[in-house]
């Protein structure tokens, strides 16, 4: 599902026009990357939470010139999914 099919269902299922609900959702990703670019975790009950996760600092490869290269600390924005969340796609989605 893109964001346009997400725009659509949800102007379908509410009968708001799709203009409002496209400048809804994307206010709503806007302000979950703000909070988590301020280092503030966004927490929705039932959903997940948007967090802040910290990578410690390790050596990689360079596989091209055959050389190891320090790849720094750094944190990177992660999703975990709440636990309703969680047991209803194992419950409604098969495995393929």
């Amino acid at each position: 599902m893109t964001k346009a099919d997400l725009v659509t269902t949800i102007a379908d299922k509410s009968g708001i026009e799709k203009a409002d609900v496209l400048a809804t959702v994307e206010a709503f990703m806007d302000e979950v990357k703000s909070a988590l670019e301020k280092g503030d975790n966004v927490y929705l009950r039932g959903f997940g939470s948007f967090v802040i996760k910290t990578r410690a600092e390790k050596t990689g490869r360079n596989i091209s010139k055959n050389t190891t290269i320090k790849i720094p600390a750094h944190n990177i924005p992660a999703f975990k999914p709440a636990k309703t969340f969680t047991e209803g796609v194992k419950a409604k989605v098969e495995v393929k």
